[in-house]
């Protein structure tokens, strides 16, 4: 594998029903929704989310995790936090919690921006989620 290919970031966009997953280029300068994947059980999703981010090269999993008022993650956030545990046990790749606070609704609303009729925004929406919070990070330049 190259050098540039081993630089992408996997984004997961963890949720009860349904898993965003968005990638960055190998400069890690732009971030493109992947697919979305149905929420099987914590370890299926957990294979699921490592053979993605080694069939497209990624070196880091970003877990988007929610906090409350107090900064204390929410119950989602402790969801994802747990599936996050579960990809670091069983894989090699590094996994990093963000703080995806408003991605959804910041996704929601890009949705009805661009015009994107009701009956289908539903599975692209939690892409789109994961690629908001994602080009949050990389804008950040961590």
């Amino acid at each position: 594998m190259n050098e540039q290919a081993s630089s992408r970031i996997l984004a997961v966009d963890w949720g009860a029903k349904r898993i965003g997953l968005a990638l960055s280029d190998p400069t890690r300068t732009i971030a493109s929704p992947l697919t979305v994947l149905t929420h099987i059980s914590r370890a299926e999703d957990a294979a699921s989310i490592l053979i993605t981010a080694a069939e497209k090269g990624a070196n880091l999993i970003l877990i988007g995790v929610t906090y409350d008022d107090e900064q204390q993650l929410t119950p989602s956030g402790r969801s994802a936090q747990r599936l996050a545990e579960v990809i670091k046990m069983r894989g090699s790749i590094e996994v990093q919690l963000y703080d995806e606070s408003f991605s959804t609704q910041t996704a929601r609303e890009s949705r009805l921006l661009m015009g994107v009729p009701k009956n289908k925004r539903k599975g692209h929406f939690d892409a789109i989620a994961a690629v908001v919070f994602l080009q949050r990070f990389l804008d950040e330049g961590v």
